[in-house]
């Protein structure tokens, strides 16, 4: 895929990416404190039915379940010799389960730490993460690449960075954000979309964060300053924990896909759903945003 390609897409109308995959997995029984990735990878039948569902309910572009297979998160769990299989595998997995009807997204994530000088990590360290699983996944044959799930700009920077040092391939970038459009480690919406188009993106928005009823005036702000396509995929609303550490979300598919239809009249383009959504979520945007 090409960044015309890309483009011809978004040219379209609007974009429908997957639901959640971490929320998804835990309901059909990994336990907590796993690694995500290494748990679908042992799982394989779970994840590709899971990834086939959200192409059945029609997304157009799925996410490859690689979001927990950088070094730093493998590392946590002793897992740090299964990077280049699990990259592999999980695109492959993807792949199968697109089959050719959906578009397969390499999925980065957050590392979870400030940089320098906030924190101690520094560029160079997180840049060399990055690129190390970029490198992977890119010869494991994605169409393009998302970041999701940031907590800074300069972390998305950081990605950006890194991922062109090794291909050319359409960059997403989604950020975590309060309901009043501020980063986790500083900085705004709008920031983040001026700094990151600069840079090249493809698409620039946010994901997870809250529900999307609580956003519709951030995505009106950053589309007010985007020149390049807005991503809005939020939680299906505020998670209530349960005793057993299980998070349950507010939100029915249609009262999410009638929150989301607002905030692609506030801007947004390219939509989804984060955790509390499931395919049956994305069934319902696709109801709804047949019309743009």
């Amino acid at each position: 895929m090409t960044c015309n390609d890309f483009t011809t897409l978004c040219n379209k109308g609007v974009i429908l990416l997957d639901g959640a995959t971490g929320s998804q997995l835990r309901a059909k029984g990994m336990p907590v404190g796993v690694n995500s990735d290494y748990w679908a990878w042992e799982h394989p039948e779970i994840i590709t039915a899971l990834k086939r569902a959200y192409v059945d309910a029609g997304s157009d572009i799925i996410y490859a379940p690689t979001f927990s297979s950088n070094r730093m998160a493998l590392e946590m769990h002793g897992l740090e010799d299964k990077l280049e299989l699990l990259n592999t595998d999980m695109v492959k997995l993807a792949r199968q389960a697109a089959d050719g009807r959906a578009l397969v997204a390499g999925d980065f994530a957050t590392c979870g730490k400030p940089l320098e000088p906030i924190g101690t990590l520094t560029y160079q360290a997180l840049f060399d993460v990055y690129k190390e699983q970029v490198e992977v996944v890119n010869a494991a044959g994605v169409d393009l690449l998302v970041a999701e799930t940031m907590l800074s700009v300069d972390e998305c920077a950081c990605f950006v960075e890194a991922a062109r040092s090794v291909c050319q391939l359409p960059v997403m970038v989604s950020l975590t954000m309060e309901a009043d459009g501020h980063l986790l480690f500083g900085g705004s919406a709008v920031e983040a979309v001026e700094t990151l188009q600069a840079l090249g993106v493809s698409a620039v928005g946010l994901n997870c964060s809250v529900g999307p009823d609580q956003l519709e005036s951030v995505v009106a702000s950053m589309k007010a300053v985007a020149t390049v396509p807005v991503i809005a995929k939020p939680n299906a609303g505020l998670p209530v924990i349960d005793d057993k550490g299980q998070a349950h979300y507010s939100m029915t598919p249609d009262q999410f896909a009638a929150s989301m239809a607002k905030l692609v009249k506030a801007g947004a383009s390219i939509i989804g759903g984060c955790c509390g959504t499931g395919p049956e979520y994305i069934a319902a945007l696709r109801k709804v945003v047949g019309k743009y």
